[in-house]
């Protein structure tokens, strides 16, 4: 089969199309004939070596979000059987998910239906990023109607998916982006748009319940204070706090790793996703689609930033 390899950490050419054996499928996974592969920052950050915190054998086939068709399934598998069309977030966070080839084994847990309403390009672009928005906003921040959430870097990936998600739970959204994106994000459900390349978010916004950061830098202190007297902050992307402001504020910092709250990979709640996905309550936005031979194209893409929605890798025409 062909797939992209990474035989050696560095920029997006060392991102190499080439024929690999098919995998060998184990009792609880499926062989799973992927139609197309979802591209993510965390992919990049794994192929530049900046996930140092993974001792892992080179080469390896970069990727998590897969959407395709069950070609055969282990002799353990109960849930599915071939020709199922599902999508998932495969193994992560470990380095093996093997999204960015023509065939993957996948365990049989981390797949849902594929959405009825979705191609596969649309459904790829979709498991990693929600169920960050999801797991973030629904497990860790658990937001209830009324509540104030803002979303930093709300018009990316995780981050139009957020926007939905705060919104059909009865939240106040609050979206910081480029003002190119303000339209885009009150199409989404945002109430109030800040654009941060003219307004510093802490000079117009205050008393917010949750803030959920998806940017991560240096800009941890201007958003503490824009948070009520403890408030919940959800980094996804490590950020720098003063430790003084931070017990001042008395702000839960909630995060499952020692940086970030990071995404693992969830069957069941793909499949809720997937059922607002299905009831048109949710939209995946696609910026941009390539041919899973020059993904690195879509990784140089993707580390240029400013990325309305998703990129994915086109693997079945």
């Amino acid at each position: 089969m062909k797939a992209i390899q990474i035989h050696t950490s560095g920029s997006p050419d060392v991102l190499v199309y080439e024929e690999v054996p098919r995998p060998i499928v184990g009792s609880e996974e499926v062989l799973l004939r992927i139609h197309a592969a979802g591209v993510n920052a965390a992919d990049w950050k794994l192929r530049s070596g900046q996930r140092l915190n993974y001792n892992f054998p080179l080469p390896l086939i970069p990727g998590w979000d897969v959407s395709g068709i069950v070609e055969a399934v282990g002799a353990g598998v109960s849930q599915w059987r071939a020709g199922d069309a599902v999508y998932g977030l495969a193994r992560f966070p470990s380095p093996t998910g093997g999204a960015y080839a023509e065939y993957s084994a996948v365990p049989e847990m981390h797949l849902a239906p594929k959405p009825t309403i979705l191609s596969h390009v649309q459904a790829a672009g979709v498991p990693m990023a929600a169920l960050t928005a999801w797991q973030a906003l629904y497990e860790y921040a658990r937001i209830e109607a009324g509540q104030t959430v803002l979303i930093n870097g709300a018009a990316g990936g995780v981050g139009h998916f957020a926007v939905q998600l705060a919104k059909i739970s009865g939240a106040h959204v609050i979206a910081v982006a480029s003002g190119r994106h303000t339209a885009f994000l009150r199409e989404l459900g945002a109430e109030q748009c800040i654009d941060y390349t003219t307004t510093p978010v802490e000079q117009v916004v205050h008393d917010v319940d949750v803030v959920l950061d998806i940017v991560g830098g240096s800009n941890g202190d201007s958003l503490l204070a824009t948070l009520k007297r403890g408030g919940t902050l959800i980094p996804i992307t490590p950020n720098q706090f003063s430790a003084e402001l931070l017990a001042a504020s008395e702000v839960k910092i909630v995060r499952n790793t020692p940086t970030v709250a990071q995404v693992r990979s969830h069957g069941t709640q793909l499949a809720e996703i997937g059922r607002l996905l299905d009831s048109r309550q949710v939209q995946v936005v696609i910026e941009s689609v390539v041919p899973l031979a020059e993904a690195y194209r879509a990784h140089a893409r993707g580390e240029s930033g400013h990325v309305r929605g998703k990129i994915v890798l086109r693997v079945q025409e």
